[in-house]
């Protein structure tokens, strides 16, 4: 019963949401690369530069939204040196995903000892705040949950709608998916494949770092280097569950979210007290990777993804 208890509270739905948040950002992120043909396993560092690129430019004074364009323009960066590599110079994405990863890691490791040399413990900033909708967060149950989030929040559904809108309702849309499908009919158009693919991975890479700074300007108020803790993997697994499509990615965050925040509040409970802590911290992961499996039979591969493209070779 007391399960059933958790899992009707408005409560431990707005903390599922909140969970979401930095993986519906960060995943849609991922999706947009891979809908164009490049794997971006630059994710994971590319959230920890975003987390304190943000964090850094609040505490250094500036407001925060300017903080998340901050975050936004350290990811596009990354972004930009992962799609040059892997697209004109045709590079193995693994490789150089994997580089990127270390790379942003360490110069961040890096700029935060520069920048903060004797300091033990990182500084805290004003954090976004929740903030309540009018009427709508009156509704019972999905008021709480889904209208009394952070602005933060706000925007990552909102880019959720924005990225399922560009895909399928725009001619930019149109051409990163036939970049990901089909990049010799691309070129046949007369449009560029790499420029496609280079601005999907840019795009996408500043997501990713959003995703990022999600967590210490409105989870958190402050960075440590153990914050993104594997959910940029998590990101991608999620792009798979999802068959590449916003609206299932979305669901998938919500679901991994969902399952953590279980986890949580089952601890807390003292319920299952003789069970050694460690099984519910691996039973989000786990669930989500029978998930996974069970998804994935069926997903549609985007055909050429991780398939170099030269104009003019077959």
């Amino acid at each position: 019963m007391e399960i059933l208890d958790i899992l009707i509270s408005a409560s431990f739905w707005a903390a599922a949401i909140r969970i979401a948040t930095p993986l519906i950002l960060a995943t849609m992120g991922e999706l947009i690369c891979e809908r164009a043909g490049v794997l971006n396993l630059g994710i994971e560092g590319i959230m920890v530069a975003g987390a304190f690129a943000g964090w850094m430019a609040v505490y250094s004074g500036t407001g925060l939204w300017v903080g998340v364009a901050v975050a936004m323009v350290v990811g596009m960066g990354f972004g930009l040196l992962h799609s040059v590599l892997t697209v004109p110079f045709g590079l193995s994405q693994h490789v150089v995903g994997l580089g990127v990863t270390l790379l942003a890691t360490s110069s961040t490791y890096y700029a935060y000892r520069l920048a903060l040399p004797q300091v033990n413990s990182p500084p805290k900033i004003d954090a976004f705040q929740p903030y309540e909708i009018p009427l709508l967060s009156d509704i019972p149950l999905l008021g709480q949950a889904l209208f009394s989030q952070t602005p933060f929040t706000y925007l990552a559904f909102a880019l959720v709608a924005a990225t399922s809108v560009m895909l399928y309702r725009t001619p930019v849309g149109l051409a990163v998916r036939a970049a990901g499908e089909s990049p010799a009919a691309v070129a046949a158009q007369g449009l560029s494949v790499t420029a496609i693919r280079m601005g999907a991975v840019i795009v996408g890479s500043g997501f990713m770092a959003m995703g990022g700074a999600f967590l210490t300007m409105s989870a958190f108020d402050s960075f440590f280097f153990e914050m993104v803790n594997g959910r940029g993997w998590i990101c991608i697994a999620l792009v798979v569950f999802g068959s590449w499509m916003p609206g299932k990615a979305l669901l998938g965050a919500v679901l991994f979210a969902a399952f953590d925040a279980l986890q949580i509040r089952v601890q807390q409970t003292g319920f299952g007290a003789d069970i050694p802590y460690q099984i519910f911290l691996m039973a989000p992961y786990i669930l989500s990777i029978v998930a996974l499996v069970l998804v994935s039979r069926r997903a549609q591969v985007p055909a050429a993804l991780m398939v170099p493209f030269n104009k003019g070779e077959r």
